[in-house]
């Protein structure tokens, strides 16, 4: 995972794959019968992580916007400057890939998909509760975030800057209590 983040998909070899792991040629292709089977095995890694950091805490949360605003102060404090550098890996195999092969296409559309319907989920849940405004359309509202905080990833990789990720991060949060419906008089 951490050379196809690196490098990219593409440009990732199994000689520096093996050398990192120390695994033989023969450990890895009993598991991966190809470069194709493993790199699509790390999407998988990624849509687990992804499940861990956004789909659990909001499916747990009775507040939706603080569980998505916390979980943006989580990750922005758990990125270190190799993160910064080499920018979402998710992201990274999007823009790599998708263009290039259907199965890698499918597998990263999939991954986004689970992350705006459990975003949109939550802030459904979140009107159902009151602590969403009930004319903020929840799936629009999701496609916003996730595209706002992928983007942003995509800005401060571009930038080499983790200021830049921070800007987008205090305007999302700014953003999600917009969402507030006004408190009673």
């Amino acid at each position: 995972m951490r050379q196809i983040h690196r490098r990219g998909y593409r440009a990732a070899s199994l000689a520096d794959i093996l050398a990192e792991t120390g695994l033989t040629r023969g450990a890895l292709y009993h598991h991966f019968p190809n470069k194709k089977a493993l790199g699509l095995a790390v999407l998988e890694a990624i849509g687990e992580q992804m499940e861990r950091m956004w789909l659990q805490p909001l499916a747990d949360s009775p507040d939706p916007l603080r569980a998505l605003q916390g979980a943006l102060a989580a990750i922005r404090a758990g990125l270190d400057e190799e993160d910064i550098e080499f920018g979402c890996p998710l992201n990274n195999l999007a823009q790599e890939m998708s263009p290039m092969d259907q199965a890698f296409r499918a597998k990263v559309a999939n991954i986004y998909y689970q992350w705006r319907a459990g975003v949109a989920r939550a802030l459904e849940r979140g009107q159902k509760a009151g602590m969403v405004k009930p004319e903020a359309d929840p799936e629009s509202a999701a496609a916003f975030f996730t595209g706002a905080l992928t983007g942003g990833r995509g800005l401060a990789k571009a930038a080499q800057r983790g200021e830049v990720l921070a800007m987008v991060d205090k305007e999302l949060h700014a953003w999600l209590e917009s969402l507030r419906p006004p408190s009673p008089a």
